[in-house]
């Protein structure tokens, strides 16, 4: 498929007509270990109508380009809880305000988009320093000291001790990075330190040698800890995504590259180099960033250090000539354009997929990206005047690319499905240079604003759906800070609160959820004595992650092999599929009138089909089950 608009010309008049691929199996994608498994029920889709997506969403299910997918919870290892939130609810946390005041001052000019949040994460101040125009900071081999004026700003003397703090919170901010990203284990890590390299050792070494910590021989000494106090396969070592398909063999040369390129991902301060070299992770000085002038910009500085500052330094900026310095605004665009193949965003997507998720160049296509995220079945319905459609927003419903543009640059693509009920947030992906923005964050609350606006026009159009919620990859509960949230419970597809939810997921990685809608007040949630048992796995999480960068993941489904055993039945079902219309070669007709037709056809393939068809309509419910055509391709 070309573009997104070429779903709803294949669907003919407007029907959903889907092909059953059956039972998928896959290697997990969440705990990162082919020790576990996910099984999906998948779904091609030729084309769907919004409504009727919207049904599926509220029944499991998720897309992947013109792919449906709805994990089988009971026998996942790690069960995918659809999670939504209602946006006139919502109440944004102080994080969420901030990432959103950061962006306002990034646009108003007084944000410095390159150095100014390496200080705030390691506790200097704000001030208006527009006339701070003498003096400037100066690097040299025994580290910071004052100088005299290189680029006409400011002039600061830092302790040494206290700028290898800096330097040692980088390294930590890095290893949280990589725990994050399920580079290391979720587990307790030393805490890094910072050593000036001496003199003597200079001149063996590297001249533009400054700093240096041998933080990575002690990750791979806790990680091998594990490896001999539990056993080889023991549960720790299965679920460490260090090991990369098994290997055990983790040296400090890889964790020293591990961290060396998630430092240079953040930038370092004043332009120092970061470089792995014999399993220690170094500090060296560059000549092309010897002056600083860029750690100023506009109205941003420091005015304090972590011990406080000295003398002169007390005394707040003159004022004398600011009104010389104009602020540089910035204008910022969100657009929203229905699906559709860009070159520009390709190129930011490409980008985004190797510096931050780490993805081979080759392996970043033109097709992938398409079939991922330009691909969509969605019949497209657009916006009408007349009353019989006032429902529909200005974009009408289906698949859409929310660009968010600065001066006139692509810096954030956001993949949202507009439906009857709900905007779904499918993906995001950013420019890695404004990493410090929080685009993820950002974005996830101007698509809660939209809805939000929305529902003001069209009371229908209410929820924010964020995808799956994995109670157990801390990866995804970065999801659950949008409050008041709700998670669909994965037998009889009732929304229960969060709140609710949580305790019970803390105990059992799949929970009927609905049993302890009407519990709740009964009885402690945190009291699970009384639990049903439902089969469910009691894994320790694998993962930490509290950053939005991600907020819509990207699952990949391939199918390993198809279960022809007995269907699944998550509910009663009363559906008659002898009603259901199937679509044979062009030809379309009802099952139960197909022996009548094709009289000749063997007794086995009806049997089957039938089986298929029972498991269909145990997947997509009763109701949609009436209203689609099931294609035999």
């Amino acid at each position: 498929m070309n573009d997104g608009a070429s779903s709803s010309r294949r669907g003919g008049c407007g029907e959903t007509v889907l092909i059953d691929h059956g039972q998928l199996r896959s290697s997990c994608g969440y705990c990162r270990s082919s020790s576990y498994t996910s099984i999906s029920h998948g779904l091609w889709a030729q084309s769907i109508k919004a409504n009727d997506y919207q049904d599926l969403l509220d029944r499991g299910w998720r897309r992947s380009g013109c792919f449906l997918y709805k994990p089988e919870m009971e026998s996942t290892c790690c069960p995918p809880y659809t999670i939504r939130l209602n946006a006139c609810d919502f109440v944004p946390s102080r994080e969420q305000v901030r990432v959103q005041k950061k962006m306002q001052r990034f646009v108003e000019g007084t944000l410095n988009p390159r150095k100014l949040h390496q200080f705030q994460e390691v506790g200097f101040t704000e001030c208006n320093i527009n006339s701070c125009n003498n003096e400037s900071l100066a690097i040299t081999s025994s580290g910071i000291s004052s100088g005299k004026s290189l680029s006409g700003k400011i002039e600061k003397k830092f302790n040494e001790d206290e700028f290898l703090q800096v330097l040692a919170n980088l390294v930590n901010n890095a290893i949280s990075a990589c725990i994050d990203r399920g580079d290391f284990p979720s587990i307790k890590f030393p805490t890094a330190v910072v050593k000036k390299v001496k003199f003597q050792a200079k001149r063996k070494l590297t001249e533009d040698l400054l700093y240096t910590s041998n933080i990575p021989f002690q990750i791979a000494a806790s990680l091998k800890r594990p490896q001999s106090a539990q056993g080889k396969n023991s549960p720790s070592q299965l679920n460490n995504p260090i090991q990369n398909g098994g290997s055990l063999d983790v040296t400090p040369n890889i964790i020293a590259e591990m961290l060396s390129s998630s430092i240079k991902l953040d930038d370092t301060p004043f332009g120092l180099l970061v470089k792995a070299c014999n399993g220690h992770l170094n500090f060296c000085s560059s000549t092309e960033h010897s002056e600083y002038s860029d750690l100023v910009s506009n109205t941003v500085a420091c005015t304090q250090t972590f011990g406080g500052v000295r003398g002169k330094d007390k005394e707040s900026c003159s004022t004398e000539s600011s009104a010389n310095i104009p602020l540089k605004k910035k204008k910022l665009e969100i657009r929203m354009k229905r699906s559709c193949f860009d070159p520009v965003e390709f190129a930011l997507y490409k980008r985004y997929q190797i510096k931050v998720h780490g993805d081979l160049p080759d392996k970043v296509t033109e097709s992938s990206y398409r079939r991922f995220l330009v691909d969509t079945p969605i019949i497209f319905v657009p916006p009408s005047g007349t009353k019989s459609t006032k429902s529909v927003p200005p974009c009408g419903f289906g698949s859409f690319h929310q660009q968010y543009v600065i001066d006139g640059k692509l810096v954030a693509v956001g993949v949202v499905d507009i439906l009857p009920r709900c905007l779904s947030s499918k993906y995001l992906f950013w420019d890695p240079d404004l990493a410090f923005l929080s685009l993820g964050k950002y974005s996830a609350l101007q698509e809660i604003n939209w809805v939000k606006n929305s529902h003001a026009h069209h009371p229908s159009l209410q929820y924010y759906y964020l995808g799956y919620y994995i109670h157990s990859c801390n990866k995804m509960r970065y999801k659950a800070a949008y409050r008041p949230s709700e998670l669909l419970c994965p037998l009889r597809h009732e929304w229960v609160p969060f709140d609710i939810a949580r305790p019970l997921l803390d105990k059992k990685s799949y929970v009927v959820l609905s049993d302890f809608k009407t519990q709740h007040h009964q009885s402690s949630p945190n009291d699970t004595s009384s639990y049903p048992d439902y089969n469910g796995s009691n894994r320790t999480s694998r993962d930490e992650k509290s950053e939005a960068g991600i907020l819509n993941e990207h699952e990949d489904i391939k199918s390993e092999a198809k279960d022809s055993g007995e269907p699944l039945r998550n509910e009663l079902m009363l559906f008659n599929v002898g009603n259901i219309l199937i679509d044979l070669q062009g030809s379309r007709l009802r099952f139960k009138n197909f022996r009548q037709v094709y009289g000749a056809i063997d007794k086995r393939f009806i049997k089957e089909l039938e089986l298929q068809l029972e498991r269909f309509v145990g997947v997509v419910g009763n109701d949609l089950s009436g209203r689609l055509i099931y294609s035999l391709g």
